[in-house]
């Protein structure tokens, strides 16, 4: 094999078995508080030895616009994922964003099967193995495709892969759990040891990130979790490349409780009840850890309303960052016209958008709100256990990381 051709994008023959972890809601913080908590050695190495630069995710960061770009080298506008939800004009629905339908471009996976590779992709829920398997040719020595979430279901027809549970040797973890990640990383360190797959993919679940922040005890142990079995894959051989999907910040008043902008409550006051139409695209099947609740948002405004008239009064709102029409929005933020509405509001650090107060459950939301998808959510970490030949002045983006792990790795740390 002499390289990869995808997306405008050239990547060279894996040197070794290449190994990109998305680390969901991993903001910066995270890894460094486990090493000076002496949890994470092999952090701990990688931090001195390898590369450890900080770079940024897609807006809206959320977890199925970013795997994307992550997966696909791109940003939205060329993928077309810009939401974990949307609005379907076509079919006058608003839907989950998990149909491999609504992904326009091929992943980086299916050109490096074409050139003769194996693969493995392993996610923690399963909303988005679909869109990341798409187009493989799965089956026992080509490429398998299989979530944590489902892992008693995986079958050779579906995933490239069954018998998920005996061999990675742990039950099926609750989708509200730490575990639901850890699976994920066990699974890749036996695929490893039995596949050896020249390319694998491991997406976590920012369940722990949502509830806990940097350098608090259960974040420690979680890190460490992590740090113990990509150690594993260290020790193989492994180039591991490590990132993640966005970010995380509180977002909650002095008492805890969800500091939010009811955007739909708002333009109902202006417009009318039910004229307008607002989109949360971090909607999701998981919403216990987050409550629909997210920075960024979408919305659709009756034929007979300037758009440039509700930018200019929602801009002027406290907690709003950011307010823009369509074409200005997604020129800015790399996002697909035709998937987005009239108007997008993005709200600052420590603020959530919602819709109408009424229709939030925010029962399950145990501690103080933390949450993302606005810009204050754009930095994120970019690791490897190797060192990289970076370009000065370079804005990374957590969709470079193939690039960093296939074209510009150098020697191994040492051990």
């Amino acid at each position: 094999m002499t390289g990869i051709a995808i997306n405008g994008r050239s990547y060279r023959a894996p040197v070794a078995p290449v190994v990109v972890v998305c680390v969901d809601g991993s903001e910066p913080g995270y890894v460094e508080k486990a090493v000076e908590a002496g949890r994470a050695p092999f952090f701990a190495r990688l931090l001195s030895a390898g590369t450890s630069i900080i770079g940024d995710c897609v807006v809206p960061t959320f977890t199925n616009p970013n795997n994307l770009s992550i997966v696909t080298g791109a940003p939205p506008m060329v993928h077309g994922i810009c939401g974990n939800f949307f609005y379907d004009r076509e079919s006058d629905s608003e839907v989950m964003m998990n149909d491999p339908r609504f992904l326009r471009a091929e992943t980086i996976f299916t050109a490096a099967q074409a050139a003769g590779l194996k693969i493995c992709v392993v996610t923690a829920k399963d909303k988005l193995r679909g869109l990341l398997g798409k187009g493989l040719a799965l089956g026992p020595g080509k490429a398998c495709s299989f979530s944590s979430e489902k892992a008693d279901q995986a079958t050779i027809e579906t995933n490239g892969i069954d018998r998920v549970v005996e061999m990675v040797g742990l039950p099926v973890p609750d989708v509200y759990s730490a575990g639901l990640s850890e699976f994920v990383f066990a699974a890749g360190v036996k695929l490893m040891k039995s596949w050896r797959p020249e390319i694998m993919y491991l997406s976590t679940t920012d369940y722990i990130q949502h509830k806990h922040a940097p350098g608090t005890r259960v974040a420690n142990d979680f890190y460490a979790m992590m740090d113990r079995l990509l150690g594993e894959l260290d020790a193989m051989g492994c180039v591991i490349a490590l990132t993640a999907d966005h970010g995380m910040n509180a977002k909650h008043d002095a008492t805890g409780k969800p500091d939010i902008v009811f955007l739909q409550d708002v333009l109902d006051s202006w417009l009318g009840a039910g004229r307008a139409r607002v989109i949360l695209p971090i909607t999701d099947p998981y919403v216990v850890h987050h409550g629909a609740l997210g920075s960024f948002a979408t919305a659709y405004l009756p034929e007979n309303v300037v758009a440039a008239d509700i930018v200019a009064r929602l801009a002027a709102l406290p907690g709003i960052e950011v307010a823009l029409d369509r074409k200005s929005a997604c020129a800015r933020y790399e996002l697909p016209e035709d998937r987005m509405g009239d108007i997008v509001v993005v709200s600052s650090r420590h603020k959530v958008l919602g819709t109408s107060r009424a229709r939030h459950d925010l029962s399950g939301l145990k501690e103080p709100l933390r949450s993302h998808g606005g810009v204050s959510e754009q930095r994120v970490p970019l690791m490897l256990n190797r060192r990289v030949a970076l370009e000065p002045g370079r804005r990374y983006r957590n969709f470079d990381i193939f690039d960093l792990a296939l074209n510009r790795v150098q020697e191994r740390i040492a051990a």
